[in-house]
């Protein structure tokens, strides 16, 4: 068996097969004329600079062969299984959001400390009617391809995970609608109807996010291994790196710098090429 494998998401058909001759590898579609598995033994790096020539919107993603096919997700939850940052639309809400989303960047972006922000944003709220977090509730945008990435996952026999350094009213929501199986979040904490500006500790941040990781899979009997994570910003990359394979999506400058596993033009449904599914092996 080959050693390894690349694939494309995105590409055309003949670029496709010209990589696999140039590899000497062995082409399979799993979506014709879009996403492709290459199989092939030559050193990795070749096949990185041949599939980096098609530019364009391809996503290339290049693992060993064997092994491939995770138990185990455990996804980010904001920029990457919904498009919001939710602590911005709270903002918006009451007329916040440029001060809030600047401090949320620069956050994601690694340049605060992640559990100072946290903090210094809830207090933005304080004294806020609780129901805020309900009317930004509304505003939540499903990824495309999460839902399927989930339900395909779950199909085939394996655990879902939601994680998120935001707060659990939101966590939770998408959960159910997604159909998670388990939510991890913050709880920012509400008194008599109005919102105290303060988050219950210990805040769940980047560290915390790998120890999820490593939790749910010693309960679930998954070895690391068998491991997928995905997210997009500086709190994501512990877990990115502890799992067996680590995706950045549509990720943050210093996470595509760290992390060589990269999606960052097709929607989630990637996930589920990477590990090697068919499109006709997607639920519906």
């Amino acid at each position: 068996m080959p050693r390894h494998v690349l694939t494309l998401i995105g590409a055309p058909g003949d670029a496709a097969t010209d990589i696999a001759r140039r590899l000497g590898g062995d082409l399979a579609w799993l979506a014709p004329g879009h996403a492709a598995d290459i199989f092939f033994d030559v050193d990795p790096a070749r096949a990185q600079a041949l599939a980096r020539r098609l530019g364009g919107t391809v996503d290339a993603i290049i693992q060993p062969a064997a092994g491939r096919r995770k138990a185990l997700l455990v996804a980010d939850m904001e920029a990457t299984t919904i498009e919001n940052e939710m602590l911005d639309e709270m903002a918006d809400l009451i007329g916040l959001k440029d001060r809030v989303a600047a401090i949320t960047r620069r956050t994601m972006n690694g340049e605060l400390d992640f559990a100072a922000s946290l903090r210094a944003r809830a207090a933005l709220f304080a004294g806020q009617p609780a129901m805020l977090l309900a009317r930004a509730a509304r505003r939540i945008r499903f990824t495309p391809g999460a839902a399927t990435l989930v339900r395909t996952m779950r199909q085939h026999g394996a655990h879902t995970v939601l994680v998120s350094g935001g707060f659990g009213a939101f966590s939770s929501e998408v959960r159910h609608a997604l159909g998670f199986e388990r939510d991890y979040a913050n709880e920012l904490l509400v008194d008599g109807g109005t919102i105290r500006g303060t988050v219950r500790e210990p805040i769940l941040d980047a560290a915390a996010k790998a120890a999820v990781l490593r939790r749910c899979a010693e309960a679930f009997g998954v070895s690391m291994a068998r491991t997928l994570t995905v997210g997009d910003g500086a709190n994501d990359l512990p877990m990115l790196e502890a799992a067996g394979i680590g995706v950045a999506y549509h990720a943050k400058p210093q996470v595509r710098a760290h992390i060589a596993r990269r999606v960052d033009h097709a929607d989630l449904t990637a996930l589920l090429y990477i590990q090697g599914y068919k499109r006709s092996d997607f639920a519906a």
